[in-house]
């Protein structure tokens, strides 16, 4: 496999975690996808299997190979199913703290001393992680892959000033060459490259709406139809979760304490409120 990847394992089962889990798994390499219990485990299991039931009802791919890629994923609930991958990818909840944890248990039980340890985070300092990761910090990076992960190409390759050369080289193979994604390197600063533009868009988007200088729709309607946008900013702000986009932003205005990054109270109240977007059923749209 490229770069020496023969086994991934992926930290996390939610929306990000189970795309990711499927794509490796889609590419034909075994995959264990671990979560906290096992009822959490089960739920991402069916929601891969949703996931690529739908690419077979679309004709995205053929029922055999749906079935071959089932067929290579496991579940589990303890880090230590991870031990003999070569690959992890953690896309647990966007907290630095969370995750720097997961770095310090992952150092522990994965065996390969040269198995690359990613983080799937939107704006968390990678080399937080590394040096978390003591002697083993040269082989942590950043895997920042976008949503939905079966269908967008991009994944940003963040090294960290502690991250191998090597291990860049075998992350971007595995990106191109098993994924056959389209891999940009970003700089290890908060939002990296797409999240460092895309979130001042967003919450600029929430301002207006909150001030009431637009509706909603109008907002939407304006970027998709004058700008050529796929979504509106809103809507892309409802589907990554508004939970994820405050978690961003505040991590953005931490480093930069600069106002396009601070979050509005629109969105901060919406949050309190559960109303979190797609995932909760209701967010700046309702849905259901």
């Amino acid at each position: 496999m490229s770069g020496g990847i023969e086994r991934v394992g992926v930290v996390g089962g939610g929306i990000m975690g189970t795309g990711i889990a499927e794509v490796c798994a889609r590419a034909g390499l075994p995959v264990t996808l671990v979560e906290v219990t096992p009822e959490r485990a089960e739920g991402a299991r069916a929601a891969v299997e949703a996931s690529v039931g739908k690419a077979v009802r679309r004709g995205l791919l053929e029922e055999a190979d749906a079935a071959d890629a089932l067929e290579r994923l496991a579940y589990a609930d303890d880090l230590a199913a991870l031990a003999d991958a070569s690959l992890v990818v953690e896309a647990v909840v966007e907290d630095h703290d969370t995750k720097r944890d997961i770095f310090v248990r992952l150092c522990e039980v994965v065996s390969d001393p040269d198995a690359i340890l990613a983080s799937n985070t939107s704006s968390i300092p990678i080399v937080d992680l590394a040096a978390a990761s003591g002697k083993r910090g040269d082989h942590v990076l950043g895997l920042h892959f976008f949503n939905p992960v079966p269908v967008l190409s991009l994944v940003e390759i963040i090294p960290s000033l502690l991250t191998g050369e090597e291990v860049v080289d075998r992350a971007r193979e595995f990106v191109t060459g098993t994924l056959g994604k389209d891999p940009i390197v970003a700089p290890d600063r908060a939002g990296f490259t797409v999240n460092a533009l895309l979130i001042p868009y967003l919450l600029a988007a929430i301002r207006m709406f909150e001030q009431g200088l637009a509706s909603a729709e109008d907002i939407d309607e304006g970027m998709v139809k004058g700008c050529a946008h796929p979504m509106g900013p809103l809507a892309l702000a409802d589907l990554i979760g508004l939970d994820t986009v405050s978690a961003v932003a505040e991590t953005l205005y931490a480093e930069h304490r600069e106002q396009l990054f601070a979050p509005p109270p629109l969105l901060q109240r919406l949050i309190s409120a559960g109303m979190l977007g797609r995932k909760s059923g209701r967010g700046l749209y309702s849905y259901g």
